[in-house]
């Protein structure tokens, strides 16, 4: 780790930039490197004005797809959508005990969890400020629940520092704060800060420092009683004649450096994941089954399309019976909105514009893996005092999600197990035939927690390169790429249009897919009011 040459990668940047400068400036960085974007929702779509019967045929019951269904039925359009699957809400999809799903190369896998236990292979999580979402989920009485990004008690690991042993995430950031306060304050007192500070406002400065650093009268960040009300005590306060608490050792802020642990507290700076955050109560496919109970009767699921054709006067798409396709079968409108994802859909024969081709053709899709793992009870509450949240590492498992759900309960309990999403290990864990996936995070992760060896039960891999129906995770936009491709991609094409977190500047959300889809039938309604 000593030997490892000092290069500053683009998201290093953004790691330090987080840490110390706060979410804002990191969310403002972000934004000008194309990774981030804010929800633009204003309240409920009004598409005034009477279509006249036009049709609309939409491809894809994911969140884009039934959005759209949603509105354009209720301003007065027929409507009927296409679905790949045998259910509702695309990505938007939670497994549970029974369910089974077969992945690219025929590997077919059954969940084994018990009831009331599931895994969210896509979405898990909703910020506090993807309105749009939030909304549809207020008016189709989709209950929610809080999700816990940040938990001080979770653990920040580094294979090769500390002796491979996992560190609380609160001591690294007291530790990791503490010492930057007290680097911060020693220049101020040598006068190092007058010409960017005022007197009194380096005297303010300090006194700041002193506080958010648990800093002593000296200035200093050591062992002490202060240092440890953050960073937790080595004996904690307690009743009685043993109530004195002991302080704890701080973490050498060398050896925070090196270890390189400091880049994983920009998950909790960054504006897409601070608190508040949501998930729904039961399971992210709540929301897909809430849409589907407004407008489940005009989707046709298993229905595999295999061409898209339009004219002047309407569109016509050919598609199969997924579980049977040896008949195909046409459904005709005078409109398509086509949320397909694009990894699939550039591989379909359609009949649109160059530009818009090129576009469909220019986006490759993030290689992402989830791995769920049942446990026989849960003893990352019961040994750790681990009650939700996210412990990170840099083994080839990446997370550990806690559930945010059942705490302090006996019994078994479902671990996110391995998070992946891009990178060299996320294509490793592709390749792997899933119970490989499931063997080795069961591995990995018990450099974190010892006890996967004697509790683990049963798991499941879902690997999203390997899902028939998306062929990866998101839409992964270069910022080259979306100079020049996605406002072609966007635009109405005779009479197809696109919508999708595809065609969002948030994409792998929901509520890029449901922004886009909005947009999308705002524009198509102008349209057909206009014609």
């Amino acid at each position: 780790m000593q030997d490892e040459p000092l290069t500053v990668r683009r998201r290093d940047l953004l790691s330090l930039i987080g840490t110390m400068a706060g979410s804002a400036a990191m969310y403002h960085a972000m934004t000008a490197l194309g990774f981030a974007s804010e929800s633009r929702y204003e309240g409920p779509i009004r598409l005034e004005g009477d279509p006249k019967g036009a049709s609309v045929l939409i491809l894809g019951a994911g969140l884009a797809g039934m959005t759209a269904a949603l509105e354009l039925r209720k301003a007065g359009y027929k409507v009927q959508v296409l679905e790949f699957n045998g259910r509702p809400g695309g990505r938007n999809w939670t497994l549970r005990g029974g369910d089974t799903f077969v992945e690219l190369g025929g590997f077919k896998q059954t969940c084994a969890f018990d009831d009331g236990l599931y895994l969210n292979p896509g979405p898990w999580r909703i910020p506090y400020h993807h309105r749009a979402l939030l909304d549809y989920c207020k008016r189709l009485n989709v209950m929610l629940e809080p999700f816990i990004q940040l938990n001080h008690n979770a653990y920040l690991h580094a294979s090769r520092a500390f002796g491979g042993v996992p560190q609380r995430i609160r001591t690294v950031k007291a530790d990791f704060q503490g010492q930057i306060s007290e680097l911060l304050a020693k220049v101020a007192g040598q006068g190092k800060l007058d010409e960017v500070v005022s007197k009194e406002d380096k005297e303010i400065l300090l006194l700041a420092l002193k506080s958010w650093g648990a800093l002593d009268r000296d200035f200093k960040y050591k062992a002490s009683l202060l240092a440890s009300e953050y960073r937790g005590y080595a004996k904690p306060p307690g009743g009685g004649l043993s109530a004195a608490p002991l302080p704890s050792d701080p973490l050498a802020l060398s050896d925070i450096l090196r270890s390189r642990l400091w880049r994983y507290l920009e998950n909790f700076a960054s504006y897409n994941f601070q608190t508040t955050m949501f998930q729904p109560v039961g399971g992210m496919d709540m929301i897909g089954k809430a849409f589907a109970r407004e407008v489940g009767d005009v989707i046709r699921y298993h229905a595999k399309v295999t061409e898209i054709w339009q004219n002047d006067r309407g569109v016509t798409v050919t598609y199969v019976d997924a579980r049977d396709p040896a008949q195909p079968q046409k459904a005709t409108a005078d409109w398509c909105l086509c949320t397909i994802p694009l990894s699939i859909l550039s591989q379909l024969p359609i009949n649109v514009g160059a530009t818009m081709k090129a576009a469909i053709d220019a986006v490759p899709y993030a290689g992402s893996v989830k791995v769920g793992l049942q446990f026989r009870r849960r003893f990352w509450e019961e040994d750790d005092a681990i009650y939700g949240g996210i412990s990170y590492t840099d083994l080839p498992i990446r997370q550990i999600g806690y559930p945010n759900t059942g705490f302090n309960k006996s019994g078994r309990g479902v671990l996110l197990g391995a998070y992946l999403f891009e990178g060299a290990n996320s294509f490793e864990f592709t390749a792997m035939p899933p119970d490989q996936r499931v063997e080795r995070t069961v591995e990995f992760g018990a450099a974190i927690h010892p006890q996967y060896k004697s509790e683990f039960e049963n798991g499941i891999a879902v690997a999203w390169h390997r899902v028939p129906f998306t062929l990866g995770c998101a839409g992964y936009w270069s910022e080259e790429a979306r100079k020049q491709h996605y406002r072609n991609l966007c635009e109405i094409d005779g009479r197809i249009l696109l919508a999708g977190e595809h065609a969002s500047a948030l994409p792998a959300w929901q509520e890029g897919a449901i922004l886009s889809s909005l947009d999308a039938i705002g524009r198509l309604h102008e349209r057909v009011i206009k014609t």
